[in-house]
């Protein structure tokens, strides 16, 4: 059972049509049909599977066969971040920084730094949440509501209980 591109892959994958980053591309390349969701991912290091993961539940991937069960990687795509570690400020921190990096560093470099900045000078939870707030409302802006709405539910997994609420 193989992973493959969908129609909206190969429509990414054309000349003149690039809305995803190098490594989404290369791994979408990699995508067809006879490998595995885990061997794609073993390609792209420690990160190999929040990339599949991201790209299935985009809608670029999916798994061949469809009558028959999907790999244990794709089962757990409803949980695309599911955090099996405890829930921090630092482990949120670091995901902000990421999204950071995805959403603006390409697109909006000074937007991107300030973001950047404001994650380093935010040193208790509600200067971090402001910060959030504000990448939630630029993503919203950017990339539409449904986008800040699944970054919103990700970030609500990774923070502490009473911070989350």
């Amino acid at each position: 059972m193989g992973l493959q591109k969908t129609d909206k892959a190969r429509a990414e994958l054309q000349p003149g049509c690039r809305s995803l980053g190098l490594r989404q591309r290369s791994l979408l390349l990699l995508a067809d049909g006879h490998k595995s969701a885990r061997e794609v991912a073993a390609y792209f290091g420690h990160e190999g599977e929040q990339l599949v993961l991201q790209l299935v539940s985009d809608g670029y991937l999916s798994e061949a066969g469809a009558a028959s069960l999907p790999s244990p990687l794709i089962a757990r795509q409803g949980a695309v971040d599911a955090f099996d570690g405890k829930r921090s400020l630092a482990t949120a921190r670091m995901f902000l920084f990421d999204i950071c990096e995805r959403m603006f560093a390409r697109r909006a470099p000074v937007l991107a730094e300030s973001f950047r900045e404001s994650l380093r000078q935010a040193r208790d939870r509600a200067s971090m949440l402001a910060v959030s707030q504000e990448m939630l409302e630029e993503i919203a802006n950017s990339a539409g509501a449904e986008r800040a709405d699944t970054i919103r539910e990700r970030l609500a997994l990774l923070l502490p209980e009473e911070v989350a609420a």
